[in-house]
């Protein structure tokens, strides 16, 4: 079940879940209270829309019907925490694709639970990919960097409300590469003229974005290193996903609990 229609990400991963034969899509999505369909339609499925006072009920009638299923999480940031406490609740393992919240609390509320999940700010594996490089490098180099500033900048749509999960871990691994560098430092650009003029991004994926540069500069200003990942559009996200779903089923069938897996842990292990 994937939750957050009728979201962009959760309708461009749910689009690609109904046709993939290793899949069964159910027809049901929780959203937010201040939508006012009550169905929505995709491609010739018609979901279920379950606003958060009928979830409860409808988790059960589902279950009854379905029987054992992976729910996937795409909603809004302010319903992480929430959502993470309703799934262990209901003993429904996850794929928590949504950013935002209190991730300590959200890993908290999984290990107290008798489920397992895979929680990532990012499900692009060649983007995870990266960051373990970048995991790497900051493991085995400690202060590689020491001494150089970093300018840290990232792009998404306007309806992102909060600062990019991404950025967030790469600016662990800086700090462990010798770079003091805190979340609030990051440039956070949200506005649409900015990102089509200054920033060169196609007009046509401006809705639809994910643009990083991470730039560091020497001491001296003699030596600068630049580091970038941009990516238009939401496509990239839906494999990374389906494979934790495939991964959760398989920690599942061999009765894992309680634990809390990150996309490197599907990419190691998938």
């Amino acid at each position: 079940m994937i939750n957050g229609l009728p979201g962009n990400v959760a309708t461009v991963i749910a689009g690609h879940t109904l046709s993939d034969n290793r899949f069964e899509l159910l027809p049901y999505s929780l959203t937010g209270p201040e939508i006012e369909e009550e169905t929505f339609r995709l491609d010739k499925l018609d979901v279920k829309l379950i606003r958060p006072d009928e979830r409860h009920a409808a988790i059960m009638d589902i279950k009854k019907t379905h029987g054992a299923f992976i729910t996937v999480d795409y909603t809004h940031p302010s319903a992480v925490n929430d959502n993470a406490v309703f799934y262990c609740s209901e003993e429904l393992p996850f794929v928590m694709g949504t950013t935002g919240g209190d991730r300590e609390q959200l890993a908290e509320t999984v290990i107290r639970s008798s489920i397992s999940a895979v929680i990532a700010p990012n499900m692009a594996k060649q983007i995870v990919g990266f960051q373990a490089m970048m995991e790497f490098a900051a493991n085995t180099f400690p202060d590689l960097f020491k001494g150089y500033t970093l300018e840290l900048k990232e792009s998404h749509q306007q309806g992102k409300v909060d600062t990019s999960g991404t950025a967030k871990a790469m600016v662990g691994y800086f700090n462990k590469l010798g770079i003091p560098f805190a979340n609030d430092d990051i440039i956070k650009e949200r506005d649409p003229e900015k990102q089509k003029n200054e920033w060169g991004i196609p007009e046509a994926y401006i809705k639809g974005h994910a643009w990083h540069t991470y730039t560091l500069t020497s001491r001296d200003k003699t030596a600068v290193f630049t580091f970038s990942h941009n990516v238009n559009g939401r496509d990239i996200y839906y494999g990374g996903t389906l494979d934790a779903v495939s991964f959760v089923h398989k920690q599942v069938a061999e009765g894992v609990t309680g634990k809390v897996f990150t996309m490197m842990d599907v990419l190691r292990g998938g």
